[in-house]
């Protein structure tokens, strides 16, 4: 009798380490894919950038600094190897577009040209997914991280190994939003 509880005592044991090991790795893949939305929304800003640098220097050629500014930021998030690398690249090239929209602004013929509207309104669909993409990273790393850090779950996935998700933070200042609208 004693060896049939130590033997259900043992086997819910393993029933417990094995479901929490699985949760751990399924959630991780969701961290991952997760990250994946964002480096492909990322991606997808970027590719945009040389277009739009490009519709710009044909009206503003004289305003090369914040054109190179530009290209400079989209450089760094390309080269971003963690979510912390990746949120203030992303970050800095929001701050360098929003000087490009305002360099736009003196220049009417590039306000109403429809190529530039274009990547206007891409750019701004982008943004929209790019935050979309964070909103979703960010909660499957939440819920990845408190498996993670919480008992007792904490047990397993130190025995295996597990680390907790960095998160896709803005740092201050970065709620205001990129201007990308000059229709008159």
């Amino acid at each position: 009798m004693e060896l049939i509880v130590v033997g259900v005592i043992l086997l819910g044991l393993v029933a417990f380490l094995v479901a929490t090991y699985n949760s751990l790795v399924r959630e991780r893949l969701g961290v991952r894919e997760g990250w994946s939305g964002i480096e492909v929304q990322l991606q997808r800003r970027s590719s945009l950038i040389p277009n739009l640098v490009e519709t710009v220097r044909g009206y503003a050629g004289h305003e090369a600094q914040t054109l190179q500014n530009v290209t400079n930021a989209r450089a760094a998030l390309q080269n971003a190897s963690t979510p912390a690398d990746a949120a203030q690249a992303s970050n800095m090239l929001t701050a360098t577009l929003r000087s490009l929209f305002a360099v736009a602004e003196a220049y009417p013929d590039l306000k109403a040209n429809q190529n530039f509207l274009d990547l206007q309104s891409q750019l701004a669909d982008t943004e929209d997914k790019i935050s979309y993409a964070r909103n979703y990273y960010n909660a499957t790393a939440r819920k990845y991280n408190g498996l993670v850090s919480t008992f007792p779950s904490m047990i397993v996935a130190s025995m295996g190994g597990f680390k907790e998700s960095e998160f896709f933070d803005a740092p201050e200042g970065a709620e205001q939003e990129v201007q990308v609208n000059f229709r008159p």
